[in-house]
């Protein structure tokens, strides 16, 4: 038998699980780990029958962030961080973000570094109970990366992002979840099937008015507000035009579940 795949594809309706498959190393990312993951959401979006996506760990956490171990075990001249965010991290990382198709992280265990912040790339973050958010970057010498010195702030607030980030100490779920970076927090043992739950929710919308939706926020952060509401009235018109809203409309008119189009 071969050695297990990094990355486990799985299919729920429409929605794909996609479970971070490293459990020895608390599935820390490795070049092929992050290769895996930006295929897998290239696979997800092309394929129509896809309306929702949930990411989560196996074993007893969710991801430690960058394996140092194998790292650290590459030839010198490899062994170059910028090169491995630009080659590796951060064609994942707009993946993520420009991804149509709403994306749910299941937090469990620890979320540690780089594995916190991806998680945060998420459209909506859930968690185990147990689980906790830990930056750890300092430990190493380093400083956040994934994202994570742009989402942090905008999330929780300047002094409580560098306040995680300088000292490394865990957030935990709990605790993420008052200061809003949870969404909602599930039983360990319920986790997954309360996120694949959530997913197909979202998976039962309009895949149209969520994708002009998250194309909206993803502008949000750079526009002054009058660019942004010049960019929601574009947005509208064009979300105006589709059969779902014509079908949204015509369904709650007759009082009926509305019945929404393929993706397009």
């Amino acid at each position: 038998m071969g050695e297990a795949p990094v990355l486990l594809v799985e299919r729920r309706g429409a929605v794909a699980l996609l479970t971070l498959n490293r459990p020895e190393r608390i599935n820390a990312f490795t070049p092929e780990l992050l290769a895996a993951i930006g295929a897998a959401l290239d696979e997800a979006v092309a394929d129509r029958s896809v309306r929702a996506l949930v990411v989560t760990g196996a074993g007893r956490g969710f991801c430690s962030g960058q394996d140092i171990i194998a790292f650290a075990g590459l030839a010198a001249e490899d062994r170059d961080v910028a090169r491995m965010l630009e080659e590796h991290y951060e064609p994942v990382i707009a993946k993520v973000r420009d991804c149509p198709l709403p994306i749910v992280a299941a937090v469990n265990g620890v979320a540690a570094g780089a594995g916190a912040n991806f998680a945060l790339l998420a459209d909506i973050v859930v968690a185990g109970r147990s689980a906790a958010f830990v930056e750890a970057f300092g430990r190493l010498g380093l400083i956040p990366d994934v994202g994570g010195t742009w989402t942090l702030p905008r999330r929780i607030g300047e002094h409580r992002a560098k306040a995680l980030c300088l000292t490394g100490e865990p957030l935990p779920a709990q605790t993420a979840h008052e200061w809003g970076l949870v969404w909602k927090l599930f039983d360990d043992e319920r986790l997954v099937e309360g996120a694949l739950a959530l997913a197909a929710m979202l998976a039962a919308q309009s895949a149209s008015a969520i994708a002009l939706t998250k194309q909206a926020f993803r502008a949000s952060a750079d526009n002054s507000f009058e660019r942004q509401i010049a960019l929601e009235r574009a947005l509208q018109a064009e979300a105006g035009a589709t059969g779902d809203h014509a079908e949204g409309a015509a369904a709650f008119i007759e009082k009926r579940a509305p019945r929404w189009s393929e993706r397009g």
